[in-house]
This record gives C-alpha cells, sequence and structure tokens, in this order.
C-alpha cells in the first residue's frame, strides 16, 4: 500500500489524509465531505446518496415551501435555491418534472416591496424559506427569458440577502447575459455555444463558479462545446464545481466517475478536483462527517477517477489519522 502522506498530499491536497476506521481498522484515505452542487430532490431519493460518497448537495429547483418544512438532520444536508425564478411561458414552467409549486413567475423587475411577481417579491419568498442561493432561467432555446433589467433586479435582491444567484443558461447570449448582470454561478457548464476567450475571461475574472454537469448531454454536439468551454474556463483561472444534474435521467446514486474523468479532461486534476467535489459553495460544511476511501490511495492522476468511485460518508469520529 501506498502509504506516503506526502506523496498523497501533492496529489491531491493537504486535505486528504491516511486514516483507518476504529471499529473494523479498515486503511483507506479521509477527505472532506463531497458534494453534488446540482440536484433535484424532489426527483431523486436523496438519501441513497451518502453511501456512494455524497455528503451535501445543492437542490436548484424545487419546492422552498416542502424544503422549509423538512427537519434540518440526517444526510446528506441539503441546501438549496427553492423554486426556479422564470418569466410567464419561460422554462421550465409546463415541463412534466416541474409541478407549479417549484417554479415563481416575475412578471416586471420592480424591487418594490409589495408588487407582485416583482423580483424583490420573488427573490423575498426563497430567502424567507430558507434558501442559500438564487436560480434564474435563461433558456431563450424554448421560450421566453428575463431581459437585462429583470435579471439585473433579482441579483440586487438577492445580494441584498447576502445571497448569490446562479443561472441556467441555454441558448445563444444567455451567458454573457447572466454575467453582464452580475450572476454569480452557472448551474452548467454553457453547452449550446462555444463562448470566446474575452467572455470566459470575464467570467473567470469575476469570480464567477461554473457547475459542470458535462455528462448529461446526449447530443455530442452540447458535450463538445461544453467540454471546450470548461477547460477554456479552468484555464483562464476559473472555479469549477461538480454537479450532475442529478434526478435528469437514470445514474447512479454517489459519486458520478463519468463527471469526475470529465471534468479531469476539462484540465480540473488533483487538488483543484478535490476542491471542486469539496467546496460547500453557497452553504456551510457537512457537520460530523467525512469521506472515507477504502484501499490502497491512488499513486498517480490516472487512478483518481475510479478511486473517487468508492467513496462513502463516515462519522468523522470513526476515522483515526495515521499521517506523520
Amino acid at each position: 500500500m501506498h502509504a506516503d502522506p506526502f506523496a498523497l498530499r501533492a496529489l491531491l491536497g493537504p486535505s486528504a489524509a491516511l486514516c483507518r476506521r476504529a471499529i473494523s481498522g479498515e486503511s483507506g484515505v479521509s477527505l472532506p465531505p463531497l458534494i453534488d452542487h446540482h440536484v433535484h430532490v424532489h426527483l431523486i431519493d436523496e438519501h441513497a446518496l451518502p453511501q456512494g460518497g455524497i455528503a451535501g448537495v445543492l437542490d436548484l429547483g424545487g419546492d422552498p415551501i416542502g424544503f422549509a418544512r423538512r427537519s434540518g438532520g440526517g444526510m446528506p444536508r441539503v441546501a438549496y435555491a427553492g423554486a426556479f425564478l422564470t418569466v410567464p411561458g419561460g422554462y421550465p414552467s409546463g415541463r412534466p418534472w416541474a409541478p407549479d409549486e417549484i417554479v415563481r413567475l416575475v412578471a416586471d423587475p420592480s424591487a418594490r416591496p409589495g408588487i407582485a411577481g416583482g423580483a424583490a417579491t420573488a427573490v423575498d419568498e426563497q430567502a424567507s424559506f430558507g434558501a442559500s442561493v438564487i436560480k434564474a432561467s435563461l433558456n431563450s432555446t424554448v421560450g421566453p427569458v428575463f431581459d437585462a433589467a429583470t435579471l439585473e433586479a433579482i441579483v440586487v435582491a438577492a445580494h441584498r440577502h447576502g445571497l448569490p444567484v446562479v443561472a441556467h443558461v441555454e441558448g445563444e447570449g444567455m451567458t454573457q447575459l447572466a454575467l453582464d448582470a452580475g450572476v454569480d454561478a452557472l448551474a452548467h457548464t454553457p453547452f449550446t455555444e462555444v463562448l470566446d476567450d474575452d467572455l470566459i475571461g470575464r467570467a473567470a475574472a469575476a469570480g464567477q463558479r461554473w457547475i459542470s454537469t458535462l455528462g448529461i448531454h446526449d447530443d455530442p454536439a452540447a458535450a463538445a462545446n461544453a467540454l471546450a468551454n470548461l477547460e477554456a474556463f479552468v484555464a483562464a483561472g476559473g472555479t469549477a464545481l461538480y454537479g450532475t444534474d442529478l434526478g435528469n435521467g437514470e445514474r447512479r446514486f454517489g459519486v458520478l466517475v463519468d463527471e469526475v474523468a470529465l471534468l479531469g479532461r476539462a484540465g480540473v486534476h488533483g487538488e483543484a478536483l478535490v476542491e471542486a467535489l469539496c467546496d460547500p459553495w453557497p452553504a456551510d460544511v457537512p457537520a460530523g462527517v467525512s469521506t472515507f476511501i477504502p484501499g490502497p490511495p491512488p499513486i498517480s492522476l490516472d487512478d483518481v477517477v475510479a478511486w473517487l468511485g468508492r467513496a462513502t460518508v463516515v462519522p468523522s469520529e470513526e476515522l483515526i489519522h495515521d499521517d506523520h
């Protein structure tokens, strides 16, 4: 077994540590809790995720009242955006997987309190039900989208609550619209167009985060666009986060090794890959748990993808660290 803690940290960063489980004595490696930054809880059984290594999730479109009524305990830890904010007739309203309670229609940009349908009203509702982020929908391929003034009003209202804004961008010019409005993160790596270097550089310089979701695409052109865009974004210093859009299609519960492999192809390796998986943005780190990956640690970058697929969530107090 490769048991050099210094080599392990050189490969995966300072958070990786050799350890063993106190009860069984099983040896392995510990990491901070792993996060899937894009799921839809109403479409999955999230309680199956910890066995596959996921300790926390960010729900990017669900019923805000239902989330507010949930108990705060248990695994995985769920942070959420609440409802999709969109325009009348806009995505995802009317889709079979998007019941009315997970969509809020914003009819005007007014930030004045008490204006039904205004940007501030919609944002205030999500914040009042405990949202950690606000989700705006910008999908011009299937319907209308926010104009610049309304989107900017959503961003201003969210930032007033100390909440970032994440946008679903799909269609020509939607990434530009989101960036110009001050949107903090993208729910998917842009996939409907290859972005120019100037726009990608601006997004990286602005500190925008892109949630990967590279593995969702059946269309080869969309898959190629997303991979090219994320590779350029990462090369420009942008921050990528691991996310799968779990609930979109039938896939295993836990760390999706195909998504991890695609992140690697986009240039997210080693310590940066661990950070993409462990960054708790936009909420706190799940408390009292760690990631445990049994068996020998990886020796090279080529081994990391399959190795991460063996991850599970365990109580932190159960792990005895062997590093020196």
